[in-house]
């Protein structure tokens, strides 16, 4: 009851089988199964985004019912000894008939990562004591450590695509909460020759995310976590803005890359891309972009589907 278990996502049961087992993969075409309400992804996509709004509403407000509650569901799920989470995610995206768990699961301690990190905005509050975060600090480490030294952990931090770009972000921003600057660091400065020249080719594809069936939105996702990586190695000393292999692999040029698909729909995307993509989710990369690179037209390109914030 207190580990964390789902189900890969991609894989239906085999309509020429009684029992549907083993189920087989469909990429990109998510079964309904995978995301009811009996799943521990959606359960802990629930506790991420709602403690995500009640820290934002305590923030606002300063009203302590709203931390009230976001220190309950912490607690919930990874304090209190009959109900916390043990941490660890052997358990996550199960294909039935075939395993109880896989290194692919790893994407999906995303959501929990995001809880951890709000749990800093609430220091101060009433309803988070010291001794919450203290304990809720023990549990971060514990998980930290599942990653760096579990099977599971060290195949997906060796994945050359989106999954182990998506690793180095969770274990970045677990080092970051617990104070490891040097493996934040270490990190980052390894993303050069493991994520960077290895994912990127001179020409800004992504290989590794174009032969999936939603290439576009796949390139979108994993250029977003080089970036996410990019920024925290920045605040740790790294530069992977500027990085540039010596045949011209770089973030830039994979931003570069899928720029014309998104600033014009009547461009013909040149793979597989089964579902909508919509460029609003593309508009804080350009946005960042403009920024990081000083470069007016990415922000110019996202005016066109996001509109800015008024001044204040």
């Amino acid at each position: 009851p207190r580990d964390y278990v789902s189900t890969a996502p991609y894989f239906w049961p085999d309509p020429n089988q009684p029992d549907g087992l083993p189920y087989i993969r469909r990429d990109g075409e998510v079964y309904p199964g995978s995301r009811t309400d009996e799943s521990d992804f959606v359960r802990s996509r629930t506790l991420s985004r709602t403690v995500d709004s009640l820290v934002r509403a305590y923030r606002k407000t300063g009203e302590e019912t709203y931390a009230a509650h976001a220190a309950l569901l912490l607690r919930t799920w990874f304090i209190e000894s009959a109900t916390a989470m043990n941490p660890h995610l052997d358990f996550a995206q199960g294909i039935p008939g075939v395993n109880t768990g896989r290194r692919f699961g790893i994407i999906e301690g995303t959501s929990l990562v995001s809880a951890l990190e709000n749990a800093g905005r609430l220091v101060g509050s009433p309803a988070w004591t010291d001794t919450d975060h203290a304990a809720l600090l023990r549990w971060a480490d514990a998980f930290l450590d599942w990653y760096l030294t579990s099977q599971f952990g060290l195949e997906e931090a060796d994945m050359h695509n989106n999954h182990g770009t998506h690793y180095d972000v969770q274990v970045m921003r677990l080092g970051r909460m617990l104070g490891r600057e040097d493996l934040v660091w270490a990190i980052a400065e390894l993303a050069k020759t493991r994520r960077i020249a290895t994912q990127i080719e001179p020409d800004g594809r992504q290989p590794h995310e174009l032969s999936r069936t939603r290439a576009l939105s796949y390139s979108a996702m994993n250029l977003r976590g080089m970036m996410t990586i990019a920024r925290m190695g920045a605040k740790a000393g790294s530069n992977l803005w500027h990085f540039e292999t010596a045949d011209g692999r770089s973030i830039r040029r994979a931003l570069d890359f899928l720029v014309p698909y998104v600033a014009d729909p009547n461009q013909p995307w040149p793979y597989a891309q089964i579902t909508p993509f919509d460029p609003a989710d593309f508009a804080p990369l350009l946005r960042e972009a403009a920024v990081v690179y000083d470069d007016d037209s990415y922000a110019v390109l996202a005016d066109r589907f996001v509109s800015p914030p008024p001044e204040s």
